[in-house]
């Protein structure tokens, strides 16, 4: 018997949770590679109802490839992409958009709406037509990062025309209302507005719509998940582990209204110096590559804290835009690739 034959035995014995199959015969497992040096790799397509069930798919396939003598090196990826089947789904897309992905972070002040505009400018410097929706209503930053005062309007009194800043299609509450003003607002007006945000405004035909969630798992996170059919979302969060306690919540919400998560990026990942470019890893350089590799989750990119992208992103025109050939926006026109090429992969 082959080794790749006595490997496809053993991971027979491990069983789907979902369709409770063998994973060979379910159809998890997938782009098995055996080498003759004894390398085996292998994809596990788990449901995002069960990513739990998968860790422990992943380790225990590991233990029983372990026990094959021939065996010399395991690589196994976990991907949270597969849905259940016949699972009802309610969820409904906009019209005349491809694809709507979330960019999310468990807490504020980890640079989520800076990698979101970058992101989306990133897209559409790939000729791409890009939208971009801030869903915070208590702390709307797209106005001043994207340097824009002006108010929306309407033709028909229902439907919003988005803003349009460099071809970029933009809608915040921002720009309805006035920056020192504060949304005291409970729960319902908040979903309210942001349903109306989300699908009384004409978008028109795009390729992307970005959505920039507000940080936390509250009310905007949980209307967005469970009624618009979502691309996949981005986790933002900076190294530290104190940052990912609670990246991972936010990561664990989609999990359970199964939005695919299409990767993590590591924000203000190191320092470097303007001045001599020289680079210190202020905020423990590494910690999010690190549990995307453990829950085998792509990782997506490490952004710089550079103070070129602290002063375009406050002069209003990002970095991608302001200095689109610089070394800071080629990291995010590397997400927006690696962010595209998911997003036609699933599809």
């Amino acid at each position: 018997m082959s080794l790749e034959s006595e490997v496809i035995t053993v991971l027979k014995k491990l069983v789907d949770p979902l369709t409770h199959q063998d994973i060979v015969s379910a159809g998890i497992l997938q782009g098995l590679q055996v080498s003759s040096s004894g390398k085996v790799t292998f994809i596990l397509e788990i449901s995002t109802a069960y990513m739990q069930q998968g860790l422990k798919l992943k380790e225990d396939a590991a233990a029983l490839l372990k026990s094959l003598a021939e065996v010399k090196d395991i690589q196994i990826t976990l991907t949270a992409q597969r849905k259940p089947k016949g699972q009802n789904q309610p969820k409904e897309g906009i019209r005349g958009v491809n694809y709507i992905i979330a960019i999310a972070s468990g807490k504020g002040g980890v640079g989520k709406s800076t990698t979101a505009v970058n992101l989306a400018y990133g897209l559409q410097n790939m000729g791409l037509r890009i939208g971009i929706l801030d869903g915070d209503v208590y702390g709307p930053s797209l106005p001043r990062l994207l340097g824009v005062s002006q108010k929306p309007t309407s033709d028909d009194g229902r439907i919003i025309n988005p803003i349009v800043v460099n071809d970029l299609k933009c809608m915040s509450m921002g720009f309805m209302i006035d920056e020192k003003v504060p949304a005291v607002w409970r729960g319902p007006m908040i979903q309210n507005a942001f349903h109306q945000m989300l699908r009384q405004v004409s978008w028109g035909e795009l390729d992307v719509l970005v959505v920039d969630l507000p940080p936390g798992t509250g009310d905007v996170q949980l209307t967005l998940a469970q009624s618009v059919l979502l691309s996949g979302a981005i986790i933002i969060s900076t190294p530290q582990d104190l940052a990912l306690i609670d990246a991972r919540k936010g990561l664990e919400m989609f999990l359970k209204v199964s939005v695919p998560i299409l990767g993590w990026v590591e924000n203000m990942s190191y320092y470097l110096c303007p001045h001599c470019e020289g680079r210190s890893d202020i905020f423990e350089h590494g910690g999010v590559r690190k549990e995307a590799h453990a829950l085998g989750i792509p990782f997506l990119a490490e952004i710089p804290l550079h103070m070129s992208i602290r002063e375009a992103s406050e002069k209003g025109m990002p970095i991608v835009k302001a200095s689109p050939y610089s070394e800071e926006a080629s990291v995010y026109k590397a997400l927006a690739q690696k962010t595209w090429e998911l997003l036609t992969k699933l599809s």
